[in-house]
């Protein structure tokens, strides 16, 4: 590759069962197709080929950074994962913030691609431009807080100076189906089951040392145009407004008090739109009140500290600490950070507004590797089963919104101990198929829905459903529109227009994803932005039509792989208590009476794509200039087309 800023021209491939490491370069063309992050790891993914098993071998686990990440770019400091789910069997990719994406840039890496497995547990060291494999087989069984600080005096590094470490805990080892990869204590890779993936590899940990070396823009003045109008932006919005706007103040969970009014809040696994619509059943039901969970509580009450990642001026992490009692034992958790997402599944939607408990649970989850938001929505769904005795004469089951269980439920899920946590340690299609569950799944292609409600927030519903990594509020934020009005307020129960919303938000954060840089810049930021800095740093001439096509071609090819493995418009679904059918359950409050109108929507977005029943025609895959697989076999006229060679 020329010279090319943004880029270090260098990936690593390692084999895991040789114990190999090769370099190789970036091919020029790759980068301007499909940028860096998540765009080109997805290309190193599809080559890999859309059949293998994803916790065997073949499948490959790719860390990838972008151009701008660990650059001086707003908001770069992010990591792409990018792998075959275990979960979903889709592609996937889940990204963390914090610093390991920056140090990897500066450590001199474009990527990692990890295939085969360990002959017994090893962790990664990466250093100077060059990969080092280690034993880890005496940490093999800790929690990732333990693996962290154990690593740090080991390759003699210090938090904050020169050493991070991206490790996974005993739900990655025992391969649980939504394990995750955490970074630096508390950033997780969450969704996707990316840390069943390493887990599978015998990979306990990557480890990057490495002090500050930003790499320089090949345009310097259109980088400093590009980047003073994101700084002006940022801090001009209401959202991200350094100390002033609501992400900056409350975090993420800024959207629980927001949500809980529109009455857009799944709650009692998705059973009702809001805490206050939520109808006891019974006297002895729990009666809970979300804001007792909110940020604005969290900032009262809890709140310690407030760090950021890598060249963020917003610091939406709220650390915070709580002490509490279980069955007898103190517990005391300082932790960062206390997501809306956790919250939701862990809160309401199990039933449960113990503030500091839920501060519990989020910490378990870190430190034991698995995502927040599957445990939650697992046990939630566990709940529902429990009441409506689906467990009788199996197994025993938990109670709506019993905290000091779920706290022991999460233990037991890491390690598979108990017929109950095994069940749930497979996922929800596991659950649903074993147990003949299919109507308490809230799950869409394996992985379970987030906190907004596609009752009220129709957008998301059309998201979840054509996401190509399951169920998913960030591959495309429609409550952007939706919620805060940005970059201009729609009404969240209209269906028409939520198809070519959801497209435009699609590719838009294919972009970001793979410059890679934190979403949360698109609450300010657009693609004028976004060429001007890219363009900049790297020394491309790009338009911005040019750069949404980049976008586009990188959705499609995700798409593509999906297709490959089997995946088409059936499989654009939604839960069945949110659409029109025997299911239904239809929303309550401001949500009265409201279902998604899916087929409605998933008609507009397939004709906005040029896709044929969810399938990318052939036709499509030349006009973005796809060139690898063998092809859908199907053209936009909706016949067979013989396969590409």
């Amino acid at each position: 590759m020329s010279d090319i800023g943004g880029f270090q021209d260098h990936v690593a491939r390692i084999d895991l069962s040789a114990g190999s490491v090769d370099y190789e370069g970036i091919d020029e063309e790759d980068a301007r197709k499909y940028i860096g992050g998540r765009g080109l790891g997805v290309k190193y993914v599809f080559e890999q080929g859309p059949d293998v098993d994803p916790l065997g071998p073949d499948n490959l686990l790719a860390f990838m950074n972008g151009p701008l990440t660990g650059t001086q770019t707003v908001m770069s400091g992010r990591i792409a994962v990018v792998t075959k789910s275990p979960l979903t069997n889709t592609v996937t990719d889940s990204h963390h913030g914090g610093w390991s994406g920056a140090r990897l840039k500066w450590a001199g890496f474009d990527g990692l691609l990890f295939t085969g497995k360990a002959d017994a547990p090893v962790y990664a060291v990466i250093e100077d431009g060059e990969v080092t494999l280690k034993d880890a087989s005496h940490m093999w069984g800790w929690g990732v807080h333990d693996t962290i600080s154990e690593l740090e005096d080991e390759v003699d590094g210090q938090r904050g100076k020169n050493f991070s470490c991206m490790a996974i805990g005993p739900g990655g080892e025992n391969q649980v189906r939504y394990a995750c990869i955490v970074n630096e204590d508390d950033r997780a890779s969450g969704r996707g089951g990316t840390g069943a993936v390493m887990g599978s590899k015998n990979l306990k940990a990557v480890v990057i040392k490495s002090t500050t070396k930003m790499p320089k823009p090949k345009d310097p003045e259109t980088f400093k145009k590009g980047h003073q109008q994101a700084m002006q932006v940022i801090q001009e919005s209401d959202v991200t407004a350094p100390n002033e706007g609501g992400l900056s103040l409350y975090g993420t969970n800024v959207l629980m008090n927001l949500t809980e009014e529109m009455d857009g809040l799944p709650t009692r696994n998705g059973k009702y739109t809001s805490t206050a619509s939520e109808a006891r059943e019974s006297p002895s039901d729990p009666n809970i009140d979300s804001e007792k969970v909110s940020g604005e509580n969290v900032r009262e009450n809890i709140l310690v500290d407030e760090p950021t990642c890598h060249s963020c001026p917003v610091a939406c992490k709220k650390e915070v600490e709580v002490q509490v009692m279980h069955k007898g034992d103190e517990m005391n958790v300082r932790m960062e950070s206390f997501e809306y997402e956790s919250a939701f599944t862990l809160g309401p939607n199990s039933m449960n507004d113990d503030r500091d408990k839920v501060a519990v649970m989020i910490d378990q989850c870190n430190n034991l590797g698995l995502d927040t938001i599957e445990t939650g929505n697992m046990i939630a769904m566990a709940m529902e089963m429990t009441e409506e005795g689906k467990f009788d004469g199996n197994f025993e089951g938990i109670e709506w919104g019993d905290a000091d269980e779920m706290i022991d439920l999460i233990e037991d899920i890491a390690v598979r101990e108990g017929e109950l946590a095994d069940l749930l340690a497979g996922g929800a299609n596991h659950i649903a198929e074993t147990m003949d569950a299919h109507g308490n799944s809230l799950a869409v292609k394996g992985q379970t829905i987030p906190a907004y409600d596609p009752r009220c927030m129709k957008g998301m519903g059309i998201a979840y459903a054509t996401s190509n990594r399951g169920a998913c509020h960030l591959r495309a934020y429609t409550p952007s529109a939706e919620i805060l009005g940005l970059p201009e307020k729609v009404d969240p129960y209209a269906w028409e227009g939520k198809g070519e919303l959801t497209m435009a938000f699609q590719d838009l954060h294919a972009i970001s994803d793979s410059f890679d840089i934190c979403k949360f810049n698109a609450f300010a930021e657009g693609i004028e932005e976004y060429v001007l800095q890219y363009s900049g740093m790297t020394g491309f001439d790009v338009t911005e039509d040019e750069l949404l096509e980049t976008g586009e071609r990188i959705y499609n090819l995700e798409r593509y792989y999906n297709n490959l493995a089997g995946f088409e418009g059936e499989d654009d679904s939604l839960p069945g208590r949110f659409v029109e059918g025997p299911d239904a359950i239809p929303g309550q409050g401001a949500s009265e009476g409201q279902l998604c109108e899916l087929d409605q929507m998933k008609a507009e977005y397939y004709t906005a794509r040029g896709w044929v029943d969810g399938v990318v025609p052939d036709e499509k895959l030349d006009a973005l200039g796809i060139d690898i697989g063998p092809g859908t076999g199907v053209s936009s006229g909706g016949g067979a087309a013989p396969a590409d060679d």
